[in-house]
């Protein structure tokens, strides 16, 4: 199982890094060959659920996942999303913390464990920088783009 953590500061207001990062739709727009279908109705609350599906025709795979926790952020008050990955290939968990950062910006902290089927153990490591990258693009695209 692969563990990582990003950080990230923004000049942004906590509702508006929360909208950004918690829009699901909008993961598709930046993530590679990967397409986002809510199945449940909005707005989004505990017991959302999502599918991610990325790949390429037969080299596709399903990645659903669903809202366990959800208590968005206010101006002043910290917000927190988790997230149980529980697909056939991606199985785990990702947490995004929204709270106040240095003068008046957002401090955004995604945390993730990440297990891939028929990846063996001895690959976590790559499995890891390989997250870490992919995702800190895709977090780093979702905090700029409105």
């Amino acid at each position: 199982m692969a563990n990582f953590s990003l950080e990230r500061t923004v000049p942004l207001p906590l509702p508006e890094a929360w909208r950004r990062l918690t829009e699901w739709p909008r993961h598709a727009e930046v993530v590679p060959l990967t397409r986002i279908r809510v199945t449940t109705p909005g707005p989004t609350h505990e017991g959302t659920r999502f599918v991610a599906r990325s790949g390429l025709g037969p080299l596709s795979f399903d990645d659903p996942m669903e809202v366990t926790v959800w208590q968005p952020p206010s101006d002043d008050t910290p917000g927190r999303c988790r997230l149980e990955k529980r697909g056939r290939v991606m199985r785990g968990w990702a947490e995004i913390e929204v709270r106040p950062g240095p003068g008046g910006r957002a401090r955004v902290v995604w945390r993730e464990e990440l297990r891939v089927r028929f990846v063996p153990g001895a690959l976590d490591a790559v499995v890891e920088r390989t997250a870490r990258f992919v995702f800190g693009r895709a977090v780093n695209r979702l905090l700029r783009r409105a």
